[in-house]
């Protein structure tokens, strides 16, 4: 058992921040024209930068990449400046702020990809789920298997994002690795039956991450690159049959690029913990840096698993939305807000940016 608290600050790499909670990447579903972030996005993400880490909503690569309406992108110019704002408001609040680079891969839909193309994937299966489009979540679309040649396209993609990353003022980036999305898709043979150097072994099927993470830490450091994983999580109809052998090899990989933090979604995303029998610990052992654990966290599970060193770091999702101040008031063990369920995707302000603080809700 260890004295440390939730509430001390903690070296991550070069940086210094204020506290050990996270705020996880959070999709809201309000980028302006062109993919651009919002100036209400600004005012979001400092109302929250007393989190010790902000991480950025899921942010696409390229405009393959996008597999939702009005999320934003960090490869054009225009997008470069929106999210410049956004660092530039939580820098003078004191914050820490990654972007969560990501590419979904077959989680799309023809409505969203340039000129109606097909959505890509490691191989041509359909995923089980949803996307939201056209104001609506409708099923996606079926995807079409990624060209060998196609690969290193990709690759440079999260290494130009990682660039422009550094542009908007960025601490650093997270690598998307989970979640059902592009990397996620590579390494789970429910969505990867290749039969190349990217599919079939637990080590081809890690390589498109791998080279992906390796790309961005050349470009912008490894203190300042983070990944996030998911082994068990179905999210977004994936599956694999051996998760723990898989992503024991990937943390051993990860770890010897010495990114900043490998960031785990323990369980099913936004579900239960015990979705799937995996021993987590072993994934913490493997890590030298920072691991960040995420899933079901509220302040008592987090303290004891942080007095049982399981973790660094702790990330909170949807306790964000509803309340900017969390870090109070979690501190004081205050109440926490509700979230209104109409307005967590899409629309303004409303759901958005004026929840109020503990402060303001008691004058």
């Amino acid at each position: 058992m260890t004295n440390k608290t939730l509430f001390e600050p903690y070296n991550l790499g070069s940086l210094t921040l204020s506290n050990r909670i996270v705020m996880a990447p959070l999709t809201r579903n309000r980028a302006g024209p062109g993919f651009v972030p919002s100036d209400l996005a600004a005012e979001y993400y400092a109302q929250r930068a007393s989190a010790g880490l902000l991480i950025s909503e899921a942010t696409q690569i390229s405009q393959q990449g996008q597999g939702y309406q009005d999320s934003p992108g960090i490869y054009s110019q225009a997008q470069i400046d929106g999210w410049r704002k956004v660092t530039t408001a939580v820098h003078a609040k004191g914050g820490r702020i990654f972007v969560q680079l990501w590419h979904v891969g077959r989680v799309s839909h023809v409505d969203l990809q340039e000129n109606g193309a097909t959505p890509v994937a490691p191989s041509a299966i359909r995923a089980e789920t949803k996307t939201f489009v056209n104001n609506a979540f409708v099923d996606v679309s079926d995807p079409r298997a990624l060209e060998i040649d196609e690969l290193p396209g990709i690759v440079n993609d999260f290494r130009r994002a990682a660039a422009n990353a550094v542009a908007a003022g960025f601490d650093g980036v997270e690598v998307h690795g989970a979640n059902g999305y592009l990397l996620d898709q590579f390494a789970k043979d429910g969505a990867n039956v290749r039969a190349d150097a990217y599919g079939g072994s637990i080590e081809n099927r890690a390589r498109l991450m791998l080279e992906v993470t390796a790309a961005v830490v050349e470009e912008i450091g490894a203190e300042r690159t983070g990944i996030r994983l998911s082994p068990v999580s179905p999210a977004n109809g994936v599956s694999t049959s051996d998760p723990q052998a898989q992503f024991e090899y990937i943390v051993d990989q990860l770890d010897a690029l010495g990114i900043v933090y490998i960031h785990v979604v323990e369980g099913a995303t936004g579900g239960p913990r015990d979705v799937a029998p995996f021993d987590f610990g072993s994934l913490r052992r493997r890590v030298k840096n920072t691991y960040i654990a995420n899933n079901g966290y509220d302040l008592d599970l987090a303290t004891s698993r942080l007095a049982e060193d399981k973790a660094d770091l702790f990330a909170f999702g949807r306790p964000f939305i509803a309340n900017p101040d969390l870090v109070e008031r979690l501190e004081t063990r205050a109440v926490l807000a509700a979230i209104d369920p109409a307005t967590i995707y899409g629309g303004g302000a409303a759901g958005y940016t004026d929840y109020p603080t503990l402060a303001a809700s008691r004058s």
